[in-house]
């Protein structure tokens, strides 16, 4: 496939018409258009698992640096990004860390999460119209290969990406990609990425309507295919969203052989300052949606993102033939007086999970979280998130997935230095 690829971009560069979009166009230059912004990050996750599992969180304090240049003049733009992070664990003890749901700081030999974790990377990139091609370390955020950022700090893969937006309304992406950095660990291919090719596009129709078609190739893994169809019903004042994503996955013999056909359809109901969501989702296969996490830990290394689903929260609800329903409610308290503040709730409850043993396991989250991003003032921007999840699992479905209560604690303050 990776030669598949490389032919889209050589036709992706080539096709690339002035005349449709004037990205290159209005280039500044180098320095001009750079940017240089910083992230701090103060994270809490713990887990008190019932059932006899041990207890498992972790603390930590980060900090993330992203510089962005601009692109030099010309027909051809050239320019450079680079990130650099660094954090410090301040809590997890040998017997509370190692949860790959969690993965602050790795474990070393002895069992000890590391004290602390510095990494980096940078990329280079070149425009021409409005199509941009970058190789280096990257941090795709498709729906096939997205990148984590839900931890301390974020992973990051190695390779080489296109983008063009020459078509007003379509974004049209193709990649391939050789290394996986994780979150947890220093080292350009710290997760043992063998390989992944992407490709795929989005297209806005009109204001109402718009669609996605994602594939992927996970080498020795699997094959994805991925479609998404969102459409926005005006109501007076109000709005009616229906959202539909689909995953259709075959996963290679070397693996675990099996297919899986996940998909949910959610309709929100938007007036004023609240939202009502209901979502059903369903895995027709047999096998659980399987994603992310790293290839040397067994697991398919596509990215801790790639699941966009509706009823992903603490579980993902996508154990083999797992049906789940979702009633949501969120508000946004900025037409209350207290702009900046909102609260979210869902509750999920699955049935028919398959895991070899019995085909009617169940589970069921509740889930809350607060937020709040500060409006003004020297701590400006400055977001907390405090975020509680109670889920409950049959004891049929043990092998798939354990009762528990989680809360998380972020602090992100970002800011600008240029």
């Amino acid at each position: 496939m990776s030669k598949k690829l490389a032919g889209l971009i050589v036709l992706g560069l080539a096709s690339a018409t002035p005349a449709f979009a004037a990205g290159q166009a209005e280039a500044k230059g180098f320095v001009e258009d750079s940017a240089l912004n910083v992230l701090l990050r103060n994270a809490y996750i713990n887990r008190d698992y019932k059932g006899g599992r041990h207890d498992s969180g972790e603390w930590g304090q980060g900090a993330i640096a992203n510089f962005e240049s601009g692109f030099t003049k010309g027909t051809i733009g050239f320019g450079v990004d680079a990130f650099a992070a660094y954090a410090v664990r301040l809590d997890g003890s040998r017997d509370r860390a190692g949860n790959w749901g969690i993965d602050f700081f790795k474990q070393d030999s002895t069992g000890m999460p590391e004290k602390d974790v510095a990494k980096g990377g940078a990329s280079l990139k070149l425009r021409f119209s409005n199509t941009v091609l970058a190789y280096g370390d990257l941090r795709p955020n498709l729906p096939v290969l997205s990148h984590d950022n839900s931890r301390l700090l974020p992973e990051s893969f190695t390779g080489t990406m296109l983008t063009s937006t020459e078509i007003e309304g379509l974004e049209f992406n193709a990649g391939t990609f050789h290394a996986q950095s994780r979150k947890s660990d220093e080292g350009r291919d710290s997760g043992g990425l063998k390989g992944i090719d992407v490709i795929g596009a989005s297209y806005k129709f009109n204001d109402a309507l718009s669609g996605a078609f994602y594939a992927s190739d996970v080498e020795d893994v699997l094959k994805r295919q991925y479609l998404n169809v969102n459409y926005v019903l005006p109501i007076a004042s109000n709005s009616l969203t229906f959202d539909f994503n689909g995953y259709r996955t075959k996963q290679d013999a070397d693996f675990q052989p099996g297919k899986s056909r996940i998909w949910s359809l959610a309709s929100t109901y938007a007036t004023g300052p609240h939202a009502f969501t209901l979502a059903y989702q369903r895995n027709n296969g047999n096998v659980d949606y399987n994603y992310g996490f790293y290839q040397s830990e067994g697991w398919v290394g596509d990215g801790g993102g790639s699941i966009w689903l509706a009823n992903s929260y603490w579980s993902d609800f996508n154990a083999a033939d797992e049906q789940s329903c979702q009633v949501a409610y969120a508000v946004d308290f900025s037409q209350y007086g207290i702009p900046g503040l909102s609260y979210r709730i869902a509750y999920v409850r699955g049935h028919d999970i398959d895991v070899g043993t019995t085909t009617d396991g169940k589970e069921h989250e509740l889930f809350n979280q607060l937020s709040y991003k500060v409006q003004s003032g020297p701590a400006k921007d400055l977001n907390v998130r405090l975020r509680a999840s109670t889920l409950r699992v049959s004891d049929n479905a043990r092998a798939y997935n354990t009762s528990g209560n989680e809360v998380r604690i972020f602090l992100d303050y970002p800011f600008s230095v240029f």
